[in-house]
């Protein structure tokens, strides 16, 4: 049996454990299920690392030879929801047409077989590593619990910090922005922060056949309205995405290769038009907010005395929460709103890409994919890695394999897949960082 199908059997058998996790219920059975995979398949790393679980989640620490800053690789063991017609059943786990099928497979069961094969075959060879190294998967990613907090508290009280981390986050892809022609590794340096904000109009109600002017759900559409129509929220352009696109820059052809180019002195300018032009490159470089969720009436001729709008907003690092909602407040008194918070988290700092634990990561891309281009860039979804910066400044996201464009848009979505011989590279890709550090 060839190296590819032997990594494509084992990713074919994890994917075949449902690990579907739901807010506020544990599922332990599901994990327990799935530990027992990992220890068929990994036998080693259970029977000679240190293992330590954290309700479902799982942190395993592989000694190293010095009591140096060790270093963590991460992905999480739960998976979302599979709905919808497959071309092969999402937990089959079907080997067919060169790929894995399966919910998981990109997000993100593909890289935690890649880490432990990397740690298993360490182990085979006798390796004995410089520093501890860490895994530590959660499973409690998909519905942001405390799986990844609870794991960060355990390094804390064990007096633990990290060199740096990997965990998910961008991965190697073709024409990562329209008319970028290359394949780019997308490593992850900045994860921005997550609001969840109320916005609720009241009035006395009433009868629906003799309404008033500015009832709440017409207040609510107002204030939508202008959000969108003319966004409060300020762009500004920041090292990580200067420095994406002068790596884009070289495989860019006309005006926009020359604006890449010099992205650095275009900046005033860029900042104000890339969210206009580029919904992706706008995310990257201001805070977003999107309008998710509503509620008005409980009757279809009544006119509502409290009506909502929900809000998810991602805040970028030069416009966090306070000052987002310094913005926000005066447009929302303008129609006669009140705000609630639900929920928030401010953006972490971003990680330096002309520092060594980077460097390193680049270094290491670049060996294992001669023909990729390493480049920073800025995360707009959330990951595990956000919490963990107590005990380590350097949180790099980045998953070390090759997608192409439907795989990329499978994640969350329909017939998520893995070519296979996208797993031994992903594999050399942690030995190799082991090796070096």
């Amino acid at each position: 049996m060839s190296k590819e199908m032997m990594y494509a059997e084992k990713l074919s058998k994890m994917i075949q454990v449902e690990t579907i996790s739901e807010r506020g219920v544990a599922n332990k059975h599901k994990f327990d299920q799935f530990h027992v995979v990992l220890k068929e398949l990994f036998p080693r790393v259970f029977a000679e690392c240190e293992v330590v679980e954290i309700d479902s989640s799982l942190l395993i620490k592989m000694k190293g030879k010095s009591n140096g800053d060790p270093i963590l690789f991460m992905s999480h063991q739960d998976v979302v929801s599979a709905t919808g017609k497959w071309q092969h059943e999402p937990f089959s786990g079907d080997i067919a047409d060169g790929a894995v099928w399966g919910r998981g497979t990109v997000d993100t069961k593909g890289a935690l077989f890649c880490i432990f094969q990397a740690f298993e075959e360490a182990l085979e060879d006798g390796y004995i590593p410089n520093v501890d190294v860490y895994i530590a998967s959660s499973s409690t990613e998909e519905v942001a619990g405390d799986g990844a907090p609870k794991t960060v508290k355990y390094l804390q009280d064990h007096g633990v910090h990290l060199q740096f981390l990997i965990d998910e986050g961008g991965m190697i892809l073709d024409e990562p922005m329209k008319g970028v022609k290359g394949r780019f590794a997308m490593i992850g340096t900045v994860e921005k922060g997550t609001g969840n904000v109320r916005f609720v109009a009241k009035s006395a109600g009433g009868h629906a056949s003799a309404p008033g002017r500015n009832t709440p759900l017409v207040r609510l559409g107002k204030f939508m309205a202008e959000i969108e129509d003319k966004d409060p929220n300020k762009g500004k352009m920041n090292p990580t995405v200067i420095e994406m696109f002068k790596r884009f820059g070289p495989y860019t052809k006309g005006a926009l290769g020359f604006v890449f180019r010099n992205a650095k002195v275009l900046s005033p300018l860029l900042s104000k038009v890339l969210p206009k032009i580029n919904p992706v490159g706008g995310a990257m470089i201001k805070t977003t907010m999107a309008f998710t969720m509503a509620e008005g009436s409980k009757g279809l001729n009544v006119l509502p005395e409290t009506a909502y709008v929900n809000a998810n907003i991602r805040f970028i690092q030069h416009q966090g929460v306070k000052e987002t909602m310094a913005i926000l407040e005066p447009i929302a008194k303008k129609y006669d709103l009140e705000i609630e918070m639900l929920q928030c988290k401010e953006p972490q700092k971003a990680v330096d890409h002309t520092a060594a634990p980077f460097k390193l990561v680049e270094s290491t891309v670049k060996e294992i994919y001669p023909d990729v281009v390493p480049s920073p860039y800025v995360m707009t979804g959330g990951t595990d890695a956000y919490y963990y910066y107590p005990v380590t400044d350097n949180a790099i996201r980045f998953a070390p394999l090759v997608i192409n464009n439907q795989q990329y848009k499978s994640v969350h979505g329909l017939d998520e897949n893995i070519n296979i011989d996208a797993l031994p590279k992903g594999v050399e890709f942690y030995k190799a960082i082991m090796k070096k550090v």
